[in-house]
C-alpha cells in the first residue's frame, strides 16, 4: 500500500498519521506532501489529510487549505475512486472542499474539548471500519473547538438511508446533529471524522482501539 499525509500550515497531527500509516504500509511507502505542490505521488492507494490547525483556523476551519493547490489534485484523485480519509481539521477540509456533505460548526458550549470519548460503530461497508463490528463501542481522542457537525434534514435522512454514518458519539460532546463523528462519501471511499484513531494507535499511547481502522485500510486496499 503507498499512501500520501498531506502537510497544511498549522498541521500537527500529520506526524502521528505518517507514523500510524507506516505501521501498516511499510517502511519507505508513506510520503509527505506539502500543500502548495500541484500533484501527487504516482501510484498512491490513499490520501490523509491530518489534523491541527490549518492556516491557523482563520476565516473558517479548513476553508483556507481546501483552497490550497494540492487540493486539485485531492478532488481528481478522489473523482477516479481514490481512497481518502482526513481526521479532525481533516473532515473540516473535505467538507470545505465539498467531498464530503455537511458543515463543522462550533462546538455546543463554544469550548475547546480535548479528552477521550466513546464512538459506536454505525457500519462496517467502508475499509476503514470493516475492521471492527457494528454496534461495537470504541474509544478515540477528540481535540477541537469546531466539531459540531451539521447538515440540512435531507441530508442527514440520506447519510442515515444511504448506510454512510460510520461513526456516533455515545455521549454528544459538541452538540453534532444525530450524534454523528464520521461520515462516508457516497461510495464509502471518502471518511471524514472528527476524533483521532492515530492517537491510540499503540499500546504506549494509552490504547488500541485505533489500531483496526488503520489496519482495515491496508487490508481493504490488498482485497480491493
Amino acid at each position: 500500500m503507498r499512501a500520501a499525509v498531506i502537510q497544511f500550515p498549522g498541521s500537527n497531527c500529520d506526524r502521528d498519521m505518517f507514523v500510524a500509516l507506516e505501521k501498516v504500509a511499510g517502511k519507505g511507502n508513506v510520503t509527505m506532501v506539502w500543500h502548495k505542490d500541484a500533484d501527487l505521488p504516482k501510484n498512491l492507494d490513499v490520501i490523509g489529510i491530518p489534523g491541527g490547525f490549518s492556516f491557523g483556523d482563520y476565516l473558517r476551519c479548513g476553508a483556507i487549505a481546501a483552497r490550497s493547490p494540492v487540493m486539485n489534485a485531492v478532488v481528481d484523485f478522489t473523482n477516479k475512486g481514490g481512497y481518502v480519509f482526513g481526521l479532525c481539521n481533516g473532515f473540516q477540509i473535505l467538507a470545505e472542499s465539498g467531498l464530503l456533505p455537511g458543515v463543522l460548526m462550533r462546538n455546543a458550549g463554544l469550548k475547546y474539548i480535548c479528552k477521550n470519548v466513546e464512538l459506536t460503530v454505525e457500519t462496517t461497508d467502508s475499509p476503514f471500519t470493516s475492521l471492527y463490528k457494528k454496534g461495537e463501542v470504541i474509544t478515540t481522542p477528540i481535540a477541537h473547538h469546531e466539531g459540531n457537525y451539521s447538515a440540512d434534514p435531507d441530508t442527514l435522512k440520506m447519510l442515515a438511508g444511504d448506510d454512510r454514518i460510520a461513526f456516533k458519539y455515545v455521549d454528544t460532546p459538541n452538540g453534532a446533529m444525530d450524534d454523528i463523528a464520521g461520515i462516508l462519501s457516497a461510495n464509502k471511499r471518502v471518511l471524514g471524522m472528527m476524533p483521532h484513531p492515530e492517537r491510540l494507535n499503540d499500546a504506549a499511547l494509552g490504547g488500541t482501539d485505533g489500531v483496526r481502522f488503520f489496519e482495515g485500510i491496508a487490508n481493504g486496499l490488498v482485497s480491493a
